[in-house]
């Protein structure tokens, strides 16, 4: 199966905060109907040591390269990147009630960020494949505690009970919400049908779901989104910007 790329979707750049530079795609496939019937008509499956809240499928490999292929015509230059190493691709369904969230997905989060190289880069891509712009886009956020704090907090979100957790922190069980004790919501890009973003996946952020009573185990009506995660380097002057 491959859904192939519109080779001239919309494009625009945006600094929806300072130093935040997101990649917006819309019109990317030219048929999604088919990437939506392809993923109904298929099993997806719990993703093992990932904390997604919902459930996961792989692609194919070249579909795959495709995408790698998309992302780096378009990301290249915003995001001041030199090389792009590979691409992982998964179909995503949001499904998990909120009362079966764990404290760790009731934070924004960053993807496997390496803070001892600073050339490296995990950089993120979403493409949201539902109509309904209430299951929600993507929010970006910053810290307001010390980076020690910070550290506690994801450390007890790892090893503390939900109850337990909530009384230390006080943050209610539920996905991420623009307020929070620990977290300034710096952004939000909403989400449209067909749209891609393209991001820094070592910047804070979080899916925008305040209607988790809309999410569903069904991919025509659900949370559906094709996530791409790419290991790149940085370009020297972006390192030391």
């Amino acid at each position: 199966m491959i859904s192939l790329f519109n080779p001239q979707p919309r494009v625009q750049v945006l600094e929806p905060a300072p130093g935040l530079c997101c990649v917006v795609l819309d019109d990317v496939l030219q048929e999604p109907e088919t990437l939506v019937s392809f993923a109904t008509d298929r099993r997806f499956e719990s993703p093992e040591g990932n904390l997604y809240p919902g459930q996961v499928m792989g692609l194919s490999t070249e579909f795959d390269q495709r995408l790698r292929d998309l992302f780096w015509q378009h990301a290249r230059g915003p995001l001041a990147l030199r090389r792009c190493h590979a691409a992982y691709v998964r179909l995503a369904l949001a499904t998990t009630p909120v009362d079966q969230l764990q404290p760790l997905q009731w934070l924004c989060h960053r993807d496997r960020i390496n803070d001892d190289d600073p050339e490296a880069m995990f950089a993120a891509s979403v493409l949201y494949l539902f109509r309904d712009p209430a299951l929600g886009g993507t929010r970006f956020f910053a810290p307001r505690r010390p980076a020690r704090e910070m550290a506690e907090l994801f450390r007890d979100a790892e090893l503390l009970a939900p109850a337990d957790f909530s009384a230390r922190h006080g943050i209610a069980p539920g996905y991420p919400a623009e307020d929070s004790p620990y977290f300034d919501c710096v952004a939000t890009v909403p989400a449209a049908w067909n749209r891609m973003i393209i991001y820094d996946g070592g910047r804070y952020h979080s899916a925008a779901i305040d209607r988790p009573d809309l999410l569903s185990d069904d991919p025509a009506r659900g949370r559906l989104t094709l996530n791409g995660f790419f290991p790149c380097r940085r370009q020297a002057a972006a390192r030391l910007a």
